[in-house]
């Protein structure tokens, strides 16, 4: 059954008429064309398809789309301000926290809604905060070290 979604992501507002059994990461891929959320295990155990939902990190695979409406969703693509990088995106890629790229808009996302709650961590809490979050490429330490550097 196909239902019209009223949907708030990166500051705007959408009507989508979708089936009503869609997650958020197929509506946000497939009918809203952001791909920068990115489908990885389907299962909630990667991370790779994390947004902010009203400031909190949520798995837009295991998240249905009709359960979010009117709600202010932040995907990897509205956390720029004016076409300038947040300052995890910036910190990213000068510490060379990203390889392939493919679990960076989860683990930034992850990052920046930990850091929004904890200015000041530890590196044990960082560590901690972005566990959910799996990369193939790097190692975790550079980005670790890229979210450290952002600490002011």
């Amino acid at each position: 059954m196909k239902k019209i979604l009223k949907l708030q992501v990166n500051g705007e507002e959408f009507e989508v008429l979708t089936e009503t059994h869609k997650t958020l990461l197929e509506v946000l891929r497939e009918d809203l064309g952001l791909t920068g959320t990115k489908r990885g295990c389907d299962l909630g155990t990667c991370g790779a398809c994390t947004v902010l939902i009203e400031g909190k990190p949520y798995l837009s695979c295991l998240t249905l789309a009709i359960d979010v409406q009117r709600k202010k969703i932040i995907t990897i693509e509205g956390l720029s301000e004016q076409g300038k990088p947040h300052p995890l995106q910036k910190a990213f890629v000068e510490k060379g926290a990203i390889q392939c790229g493919f679990c960076t808009p989860g683990m930034i996302l992850t990052a920046k809604a930990f850091l929004d709650q904890h200015p000041h961590p530890q590196e044990g809490e960082v560590k901690r905060a972005i566990s959910g979050n799996l990369c193939r490429c790097t190692g975790y330490v550079k980005i670790v070290e890229a979210i450290l550097s952002t600490i002011e």
